[in-house]
């Protein structure tokens, strides 16, 4: 137990990484001719078993892999151009309603200008008949009125021309020299 490193001597007194044999001239092993033959048969036994493991256990996780990401991606398409197909048919709805309300409420419109039209050019013709009777009336009131203003004012003309013809003569004239008078002169 009290030895040192550098103290003891001899091919037991520490580890070696030699061989007792020590070099044997050759090189790196995988490098030497002597073992190529065998090299080359473990290389083919380890490429075919690796062969058969990829074949039969990682290539068809991998082909099923991308075989079921390629359906997804299909069936995705499909119901996209299913989705786009039903908002392009909601699309054409809408537009053909909107076109259906649009001509509808133009007919209720044009209906109920018309119906306005009639309704205003009615309540314009009763007007008219009801100003044209009113107006009718009037005349005929007027007329009376002027007949009964005429006829008073005859009465009052001939009165003051026998009144007149009276002061400025001192004679009463009689009255139907005084009616001709006034006669002559309310004509024209």
């Amino acid at each position: 137990m009290a030895e040192s490193h550098g103290g003891a001597k001899g091919p037991a007194a520490g580890a070696h990484t030699e061989a007792d044999g020590g070099h044997h001239g050759g090189g790196f092993p995988p490098f030497e001719s002597s073992t190529y033959a065998s090299q080359l048969v473990s290389l083919a036994i380890f490429f075919v078993v690796l062969y058969v493991v990829v074949s039969k256990l990682a290539l068809p996780k991998v082909g099923g892999a991308i075989e079921a990401r390629q359906n997804k991606i299909e069936g995705d398409l499909a119901e996209a151009q299913k989705l786009k197909d039903q908002s392009e048919a909601a699309l054409k709805a809408y537009e053909s309603e909107l076109a259906a309300a649009r001509a509808r409420a133009q007919a209720i419109g044009n209906e109920s200008r018309d119906k306005a039209n009639a309704q205003a050019d009615a309540e314009r013709k009763t007007l008219e008949e009801q100003l044209a009777a009113k107006l009718a009336g009037a005349e005929k009131t007027i007329a009376s009125t002027r007949a009964s203003a005429m006829s008073n004012v005859r009465a009052i003309a001939a009165d003051s021309a026998g009144q007149i013809v009276q002061q400025l003569t001192g004679v009463v004239p009689d009255a139907a020299s005084v009616n001709a008078a006034v006669d002559a002169s309310l004509k024209g």
